[in-house]
């Protein structure tokens, strides 16, 4: 692990980079609006209003915009190893040729196109003849193992309450819907969203040869099965907390709790030894599973999994099938006008399935070791710069400010990509077969789960290829990652000062550092178990700090008569206001009692603000805003500044903003974790 220090070498390296001018902040304001007024508005006017959505997308951003920018990066790398695959120069069962292969079967339309969904027949035959209630049991299997949840899945985690075990984890899953209270909204949108979906069923369904009243009979058969299995499941809002999905007990155990599934099937199935301990994540919903088993007639069972092999797989088949999936899941649901061009498309397929593959060469060539070194240095004060605030927080007795600063102690920060990288060897891939070897992929993902039990936790894993445009905590891992390709501007510029930096990406590694201490990562230890190391007070106080969270993105509409649910947002609204305020002391804190270098006009506590809110600039769809108020952790974009900046006191002497302007929140209820 890596111990906290205070880098007072490092805080010298990054003085050198104070004078670079980096982008033009000052062009891109929008000066018709004060800055007290709207921020989101003062920095991000000009871009969303020369940035009109692509028909491609629900939403158009800084994301979304360096997302496709990486895609083009990755497009060449792709040209370059087909076309060395055309001349043979690939060595048989490399990566490359994995990767080579994968690609231009998924652009292989003429292929794809005529094998129809042919590929899943012998699947959907097999489903049709199923006569007995033991062959369903057994179909149900068949599908976990290909990666196919219909109603339960298996794979493997660290255990929750022992990190430095894997355990395996049986998941509630089979649902089409987004979330599982779209099953049960009574509002107008809720109700077309289900009427659709149910259209979207009778078309697939259709195109495989049912009669449209067959077809149609199917769409109301599956959204009535679908709803039933959905109601004791838990919501994303309980979800969040870890204590409610930890139920680990023994094999005998569940067959004992939950009767009437082969549990022990499933275990051979997914070869896993039947004394390898399980954590039945939702006990309630396995009853119902169950009951569900023994109770529904076999033709509804049969008409659930063949939608499952269906539509789990609808946009890897023909035309017809991917135009029906793309109208559901992007037009209704999010209001997309068109897909994204095919490359893009398989190129994002080639990153899923084979990522550490194209990973290697896009570090190669757009991750200069100069980025992963100064990335190290801002990652060291951030980590140095919480340190002293917890050290400092008045709030938290010894005995858990103690707890505190051991788990950041051990907090291990991964930059730019993997130490060691994946070996695709193993994955058949054959030309023209695209859903074949999607799912060959897919399998094998399974299968290096399962492989993980009884084995030491690989701490050098990662959850993100190093092209994703993300970062995330890990708090079984108690780690923080950071893929390049985020690290890329506007959120990491090498030509920028240390304001512009500190305000953009900075802001993010506070964000990560702090997951470690939000409403979910502070339930887990140093060393990544789920366990209370709070005092009794403490916590009393650390529930009404984020209570304030909870209250303030209740307190106000994001869309005409729509609200974040607050209790939903909690997590990702801590880390950006405790982000934003680590961000800002560790950047004053690395210039040592200096100030910071006017530019252009700007002061270096407006740059780094200005460089903040620049970083959130967002065009949405309404129906895709409205989608992710029900279902997304993270506020929406624009609030992610205006709410996060009311909170914060510099940001208002910066800007000169008043008691009384809409960007200054009163001081007695303004929130602050730390």
């Amino acid at each position: 692990m890596i111990k906290r220090f205070l880098p007072v070498l490092l805080l010298a390296t990054l003085s050198a980079f104070a004078q670079k001018s980096g982008p033009d902040l000052k062009s891109i304001l929008d000066t018709t609006c004060k800055p007290c007024d709207d921020f989101n508005r003062f920095v991000n006017q000009k871009w969303i209003d020369s940035n009109p959505i692509p028909g491609a997308y629900g939403r158009w951003g800084t994301f979304t915009k360096l997302a496709q920018d990486n895609r083009e990066r990755l497009k060449t790398i792709v040209d370059e190893v087909v076309a060395n695959h055309d001349a043979g120069k690939l060595a048989k069962d490399s990566n490359d040729e994995k990767l080579a292969l994968l690609y231009t079967s998924c652009m292989d339309t003429g292929s794809i196109e005529k094998q129809g969904y042919d590929p899943l027949k012998p699947e959907l035959a097999r489903i049709a003849a199923i006569g007995s209630r033991p062959a369903l049991q057994a179909e149900i299997l068949k599908l976990a193992r290909r990666a196919t949840a219909a109603g339960v899945f298996l794979t493997v985690y660290q255990d929750a309450k022992n990190a430095s075990e894997y355990i395996a984890q049986v998941g509630a899953a089979g649902l089409s819907l987004p979330e599982r209270d779209f099953y049960f909204r009574t509002d107008d949108k809720g109700k077309q969203i289900r009427d659709e979906f149910q259209k979207y069923v009778a078309t697939i369904f259709q195109l495989t040869g049912e009669s449209a009243e067959n077809a149609t009979a199917a769409g109301k058969t599956i959204l009535e099965f679908e709803t039933r299995l959905a109601e004791p499941m838990l919501t994303n809002v309980e979800r969040r907390d870890p204590y409610k999905s930890y139920h680990k007990i023994d094999l005998a155990g569940v067959e004992k709790e939950v009767p009437g599934f082969d549990w022990g099937g499933l275990f051979d199935t997914m070869k896993i030894p039947r004394a390898t301990p399980v954590n039945l994540s939702q006990p309630k919903y396995f009853a119902t599973f169950a009951k569900a088993l023994a109770e529904q007639p076999l033709d509804t069972w049969k008409t659930y999994l063949k939608w499952r092999v269906l539509g789990a797989r609808a946009s890897l088949l023909s035309k017809p099938f991917e135009e029906a999936e793309f109208n559901f899941s992007e037009k209704v649901l999010r209001g997309v006008k068109e897909p994204l061009p095919r490359w893009e498309r398989c190129t994002e397929l080639v990153d899923r399935s084979l990522g550490d593959a194209l990973g290697q060469a896009f570090v190669r060539r757009f991750f200069p070791p100069v980025a992963k070194q100064r990335m190290d240095e801002l990652v060291a004060n951030m980590r140095a710069t919480l340190g002293e605030e917890l050290a400092n927080a008045n709030w938290l007795s010894p005995e858990t400010k103690k707890q505190a600063l051991g788990k950041l102690e051990k907090i291990n920060p991964k930059v730019g990509y993997p130490t060691k990288w994946k070996e695709y060897a193993a994955i058949p891939m054959a030309p023209g077969h695209v859903l074949e070897n999607a799912e060959a992929a897919s399998i094998w993902r399974v299968n290096q789960q399962i492989a993980k039990l009884g084995k030491p936790v690989d701490r050098t894993e990662w959850g993100m290829t190093p092209p994703t445009v993300n970062a995330y905590y890990s708090p079984s891992m108690n780690e923080i990652v950071f893929p390049a390709g985020i690290l890329q501007p506007p959120f990491f510029d090498a030509t920028a000062d240390d304001a512009v930096n500190y305000g953009a990406i900075a802001v993010v590694i506070g964000h990560e550092i702090g997951h470690g201490f939000d409403d979910q990562g502070a339930k887990f230890d140093a060393q990544g178990n789920l366990r209370n190391w709070w005092t009794d007070a403490d916590n009393t106080e650390f529930q009404k700090r984020t209570a304030c969270i909870v209250d303030q993105f209740n307190s106000f509409d994001a869309l005409p008569g729509q609200r974040h649910l607050g209790k939903l947002v909690t997590g990702e609204a801590l880390g950006d206001l405790g982000g934003i305020a680590l961000a800002y002391k560790a950047y004053h804190r690395s210039l040592k009692g200096a100030e910071g270098p006017v530019i252009d006009g700007l002061t270096a506590d407006q740059r780094f603000f200005i460089a903040f809110a620049r970083v959130w600039a967002t065009n949405a769809r309404p129906e895709d805003d409205s989608l992710r108020l029900k279902t997304d952790p993270h506020p929406l974009p624009k609030y992610r500044v205006i709410e996060t900046l009311k909170n914060v006191p510099e940001f208002a002497s910066a800007f000169n903003c008043k008691e009384g302007d809409p960007m200054v929140r009163p001081a007695a209820v303004r929130c602050k974790l730390w």
